[in-house]
Parts: C-alpha cells; structure tokens; sequence
C-alpha cells in the first residue's frame, strides 16, 4: 500500500504541522533522491527513487498550504468535499448542467440578494450601461463575503487545534465533531470564493 502524505515525513495525521521543519526534511530527503545519485544504479532502482521523489513533492506540496492539508486529511477520512468531488465535475461537464453547491443557510438572504444585483447588472451590461450605484452595492457585497472569507479561516484554525486534541486524547467523537464542523466551513469557504469571483466577473475586475 502507497504512504500517505504524512507517513512520507513521519508525521502524525494532525493539522497544525511545523513547516519550517517539514520544509527541511523535505530538501533532505530531496538530494538523497537526486537523479545524479542514481545515475549508475540499474533502471529499476533509478524508477524506484523517481516514484518516491514524485510522492515526496506532492506530499510536501498538500502539507506545507493548510487549506490543502485540511482537505487531504479529511479525504484520508472519507471526505470528499462537494468542490473537490471530480465525478461530480465531471458529470456536469458531461451533461452540461452546472454543478451546485448547497448555499450556507447563514449567507441565504445575502445570495439572494446578490444573484438579484448580478442579474442587473448584467442586463445594464448587455444594454451598453453603467449602475454606478449598483456597481457601488457590488462592490460592498464583495468586501463582506471577503471579510467573511477572513473569519473563516480564524474558525478553521480553532478546529485544527480541535481536531489534534482529539488525535492525542484517542478522542473519536471530538475527532468526528471537529471533521464535521470542518467539512461544512470548507464548503462554506469555496462558496465565499465562488461569490467573489462571480462579483468580480460582473464588475469586469
């Protein structure tokens, strides 16, 4: 069975990790695998170092981003998050229908009210007009969802720190309640994103 992320520097599967540290083992464990080093060894051990210098680069590119990190944990755990499910991308692709994401029931009277200024806006657009007022409503939206993109990531922090308290404690409910928690405010922060993005097309930013 192929190592996981965290058995590839011998870590603990929790989300507060020393990066500076990883970062050192990483460039370590690098020049060990360096081709020049097996430049004399039979193909079979050249392909060997290869395939390990592959997962090392893609384990320390997950673990270093705490958002990846994040997801990756929670994919070892069964997760797929919604925005991250490729069949799911897929089949929309396939059938032409937009993939939705669930809208958080703490933003539905924001979104509602958003998709009611995008659409004006875009008309103004297709008319050849300018809403400086609505492009001003716009612009305030933008900045809430982005202040809330803040907060929400102060949250996943505190859950990371749930999370590895469970992992020491042999706690699988506090384990289970800080994965919940996390996978709703992942798919809470990818649709933050999305709504930016979407203000930011309308604005032409």
């Amino acid at each position: 069975m192929a190592k996981d992320y965290f058995a590839v520097f011998a870590l603990p599967e929790k989300l507060k990790i020393d990066v500076a540290a990883l970062e050192k083992a990483f460039y370590a464990m690098s020049r060990r695998l360096h081709p020049d080093r097996f430049a004399s060894r039979p193909v079979a051990e050249q392909e060997a170092a290869l395939a390990e210098s592959s997962l090392l680069n893609d384990a320390y590119r997950t673990l270093k981003d705490p958002i990846l990190r994040t997801q990756y944990l929670l994919k070892l755990e069964g997760v797929e998050l919604e925005e991250q499910s490729k069949a799911a991308t897929d089949a929309a692709r396939a059938t032409g229908v937009e993939k939705k994401q669930v809208v958080p029931p703490e933003l539905l009277e924001e979104v509602f009210e958003l998709n009611m200024q995008l659409q004006e806006m875009r008309a103004a657009r297709q008319m050849g007009e300018d809403e400086p007022e609505l492009r001003r409503d716009l612009m305030t939206a933008k900045d809430s969802f982005d202040a809330k993109m803040v907060e929400t990531q102060a949250e996943l922090e505190g859950l990371w720190a749930a999370w590895d308290a469970g992992v020491d404690a042999g706690d699988e409910a506090a384990k289970a309640r800080a994965k919940d928690a996390m996978v709703a405010l992942l798919n809470k922060r990818s649709y933050l994103r999305n709504l930016v993005r979407d203000v930011n097309d309308a604005l032409e930013v």
